[in-house]
């Protein structure tokens, strides 16, 4: 199955803590990277999501998220790709997606993705048929016991 996070997903784990919902997200992303790492989810990644993590101010969180990604990452949608994904994304826009998330989403129904993985409550919203849009705890819950 392939996944797509977005960058809030990846920086979930480094929210505070106190709020039980962020607490189970972070602990939910974790479990996701976990079945990323033994090879029971694609990870796909995109130019996007390079130029998002670049963008982290926290050196550290940057290095461990570009790691991650770079080491587990299964496929990849590329700049050469923009001129097939902005068409994609200009739909997404249509419906008060932000340029940026519209991009994120653009490229995870292009690879084929069967999730988009946020904790963006405001991009979750958006509803299409082409990819399932679900917070961490979501996809726990859904694919839990699906092998």
């Amino acid at each position: 199955m392939r996944v797509y996070l977005d960058m809030c997903c990846y920086n979930r784990p480094y929210d505070d803590q106190s709020q039980l919902k962020v607490a189970m997200e972070a602990e939910s992303k974790l479990h996701i990277q976990n079945l990323i790492k033994d090879q029971m989810l694609e990870l796909i990644g995109s130019y996007t999501l390079d130029y998002e993590v670049s963008r982290n101010p926290f050196e550290m969180r940057k290095q461990s998220i570009t790691h991650f990604i770079q080491t587990h990452m299964k496929g990849y949608v590329g700049s050469e790709r923009a001129d097939t994904i902005k068409p994609i994304a200009e739909e997404i826009m249509k419906n008060g997606i932000k340029e940026k998330d519209a991009y994120h989403i653009a490229s995870a129904i292009y690879a084929k993705c069967e999730y988009f993985i946020s904790t963006d409550k405001r991009l979750l919203k958006y509803k299409t048929d082409k990819i399932r849009l679900v917070t961490p705890i979501e996809f726990v819950t859904e694919t839990e016991g699906e092998d």
